[in-house]
């Protein structure tokens, strides 16, 4: 989660050593003012980070002390992650005429946390810890330990239908038929937190559709995943179980559809208008029409893990018979492992033949 507060920018105070007398608060004032907004910087000698020219933002600042004796000033910043106070104080300095430089800093918000949300030491987790074992109290505890909901307050929420969540666990994208309650305000491509009727984040997602969309469509795709929060099979497994999907499996035990779900010569004409397969090729000659989408299909199954089992990267193939793909499609697993195993041995052999040629 601390990706998701980079954006979210950062706060400091600030004590800046000037090298001599200027003529007085007002003009620091104003030079701190000068320093606001989209500023180019280049990060100090010694820093984490490449020392090439960038633009930063800072979006407030302001002077809280000044010692004009003592040639010491306090401000407030808040500004962009990424931003180098150390720089911008030498540029105060030069402003002013007379050289400055960073004498003490302190961070006090990062992201959604700042240093008044009830922040603790790790001799507090340590406390709370030895209570929760030694007299089952467990207050200490859930006062020091805060949920990491907490840190995406600031995104705006989209409430997924519990039969939906452990689909988008397994990265399927949220639908239409998944989606519960939004927030206004939501426009397409904003990053989103997917949340369960319960208040638990499931996902950091980037949303497909503005609000006005998802108030008047009835299908599509809500929000893709970003990042994954949630463990899977905390919630049930709900996909498969609308009707179209079981009227499907029975389609497939009866020989109608092959083992695949696609149509054969068995298949009637009826399914073929009304079913559309989203997973065909574009441009295919598969089935067209449309879906039949109910409350009760959360999303469609999630796509097979990368380095799955069975996949050869091999040329193109010649076109096979009808009569071929129904036999490849009534073939048991062990008879398809036997026949991969002889093509491997022959393609083995024609290298070997090759070789000593």
């Amino acid at each position: 989660m601390v990706k998701s507060q980079q954006g979210a920018g950062k706060e400091y105070v600030c004590v800046l050593r000037l090298h001599d007398k200027i003529e007085g608060r007002a003009q620091l004032a104003r030079a701190l003012e000068t320093l606001t907004g989209a500023l180019f910087q280049r990060p100090p000698l010694i820093s984490a980070v490449k020392r090439q020219l960038r633009i930063r933002t800072v979006h407030e600042s302001k002077l809280l002390e000044f010692d004009n004796d003592r040639h010491l000033a306090v401000f407030w910043v808040s500004c962009e992650a990424g931003t180098y106070i150390r720089t911008l104080c030498v540029h105060l300095g030069l402003l002013l005429g007379v050289g400055a430089h960073m004498q003490e800093l302190r961070r006090v918000r990062s992201g959604a946390l700042s240093e008044n949300d009830n922040i603790v030491t790790l001799h507090d987790v340590l406390d709370a810890q030895w209570l929760a074992d030694n007299s089952r109290d467990e207050t200490y505890l859930r006062r020091v330990i805060r949920p990491l909901e907490s840190l995406l307050t600031t995104y705006k929420r989209i409430v997924v239908k519990d039969s939906a969540v452990n689909a988008v666990c397994y990265g399927a994208k949220l639908m239409i038929p998944g989606l519960l309650r939004y927030e206004a305000g939501i426009e397409v491509n904003e990053e989103v937190v997917l949340m369960t009727t319960k208040g638990e984040a499931i996902a950091l997602g980037i949303a497909q559709m503005s609000t006005v969309e998802l108030s008047t469509c009835d299908h599509g795709v809500v929000a893709k995943v970003k990042r994954c929060i949630m463990e899977r099979d905390l919630y049930p497994r709900r996909w498969g179980l609308g009707p179209t999907a079981v009227e499907k499996k029975k389609m497939k035990s009866e020989g109608k559809l092959d083992k695949y779900g696609r149509s054969n010569e068995a298949t009637p004409g009826e399914w073929t208008k009304k079913y559309t397969d989203y997973n065909a090729p574009a441009g295919g000659t598969e089935q067209s029409g449309s879906t039949k989408i109910t409350e009760d299909v959360a999303t469609a199954p999630p796509v097979p893990p990368f380095g799955a089992p069975d996949v050869e990267m091999t040329t193109p193939a010649k076109p096979e018979s009808v009569g071929e793909k129904k036999r490849k499609s009534d073939e048991t697993e062990d008879e398809r492992a036997e026949r991969k195993r002889k093509r491997k041995e022959e393609k083995k052999d024609k290298r070997e033949k090759k070789d000593k040629e």
